[in-house]
């Protein structure tokens, strides 16, 4: 398997070195948790040898005495060194059963800086305030970006056909050490149904993963759509999938709890507020979407947007849809003081698309960046104050 260096996540790392935090790294399944914490060690060990790294791997049977959380606790505390900075780093740290009151304790000390990783069953985005009690930092960890998966095939030519394969192929590096399509796509398939069928019924005790699978495949499906539990469940239910609005929902939650959908809310322009009525939802990686669903319904508008949605999450923004009057802005993207305005398109060739696409950034009267992102094949340009840029080459350049 090719390794390539992540530097984002490594330098979040790094920037949070010796912070009175637990910094916890989470992700979906297969998206390089592991890989960036044997990363982050081998920086740390590269700064001196006078720093005591305890690093533990639980899917290591080596350290399979210490999936007691007493003795894991124990097995800290013997090996703390004074005088120097002491480092705990353990991956997949749910292998031990209550392994937040070994944690909580050893924390509470202020002896180690801790760094964890763990499945999606044990440590989502929803529990983790529950387990910690001390001070801790999420570090969410992504699928490989195009700009990634640019570097992993050092690919520095044709980045259109590589779009292409990324699109679809997606950004679960895993799946690439396999030559067939079939093969890659078995892969994705065994990943997503992991979370699916084992890690979220094993999480919530839940009685059977029917309506689970195909509320996912629902979402997949409706990429971009605005959704409510309300239209999901009258939707399976017609489709003889019994459920209800209220089971609907919690599923909805599980699923972004687990790394699998990401919620994106309404934002009113004109209003500066955000709007509770249906959201929208876009999965991890376009890859899992075709391994699962294939070319069925397959809408490369929405692809992209999709894309997009996740680029702009890996670099940091808060993402909502904008609607202003009548009209909707693909998205508003926050990130402290800056704000921008996208609109994403397949092909903005034809006049009356590029009207469509380009009309509701037009109607916004502030000064914030605004940007069409389509399949130009083109260099940026600028329309009337929009930035035009060609899809491939924003994810790749600005990546």
């Amino acid at each position: 398997m090719k390794w390539i260096d992540r530097p984002q996540y490594l330098e979040r790392l790094l920037g949070l070195q010796n912070t009175p935090d637990i910094k916890i790294i989470t992700g979906i399944r297969r998206c390089g948790k592991s890989c960036l914490l044997r990363a982050f060690q081998q920086q740390l060990q590269q700064q001196g040898p006078a720093a005591n790294i305890l690093s533990i791997d639980f899917t290591d049977l080596d350290w399979e005495e210490l999936k007691d959380y007493r003795a894991l606790h124990r097995y800290a505390k013997e090996h703390v060194k004074e005088g120097t900075a002491n480092y705990l780093l353990i991956d997949e740290v749910q292998l031990c059963p209550h392994f937040e009151l070994a944690i909580n304790s050893l924390h509470a000390t202020g002896q180690f800086d801790i760094y964890l990783t763990g499945s999606n069953a044990f440590l989502l985005s929803g529990d983790l305030a529950t387990l910690f009690t001390g001070r801790y930092i999420e570090i969410p960890v992504f699928p490989f970006s195009f700009a990634e998966y640019c570097r992993y095939f050092e690919q520095k030519t044709d980045i259109q056909a590589a779009f292409d394969d990324y699109a679809l192929q997606g950004g679960l590096a895993g799946s690439y050490a396999y030559r067939s399509e079939q093969d890659r796509a078995a892969y994705i398939q065994e990943v997503y149904r992991t979370i699916v069928t084992r890690d979220l019924v094993q999480k919530y005790r839940l009685p059977d993963t029917t309506v689970l699978e195909h509320l996912s495949e629902y979402l997949m499906d409706n990429i971009s759509n605005l959704t409510s539990p309300n239209r999901v469940s009258d939707t399976l239910t017609a489709n003889k999938i019994i459920t209800n609005h209220v089971t609907v929902g919690r599923y909805i939650k599980y699923l972004c709890n687990a790394f699998v959908f990401y919620d994106t809310k309404r934002y009113d322009i004109k209003g500066r507020r955000y709007l509770e009525t249906a959201d929208k939802y876009y999965l991890c990686d376009t890859g899992i979407r075709y391994a699962v669903l294939g070319h069925r319904n397959l809408d490369y508008g929405h692809l992209y947007e999709n894309i997009v949605n996740i680029e702009l999450r890996r670099r940091g923004y808060d993402v909502y849809v904008g609607k202003l009057y009548q009209k909707e802005v693909d998205f508003v993207a926050l990130r402290g003081s800056e704000k921008l305005y996208i609109q994403v398109s397949d092909d903005i060739s034809r006049g009356a698309t590029f009207e469509r696409e380009v009309s509701p950034l037009l109607a916004i009267k502030d000064a914030y960046p605004k940007m069409i992102l389509a399949r130009t094949r083109h260099p940026k340009y600028d329309y009337e104050g929009i930035a035009i840029w060609d899809l491939p080459q924003w994810l790749r350049e600005k990546g």
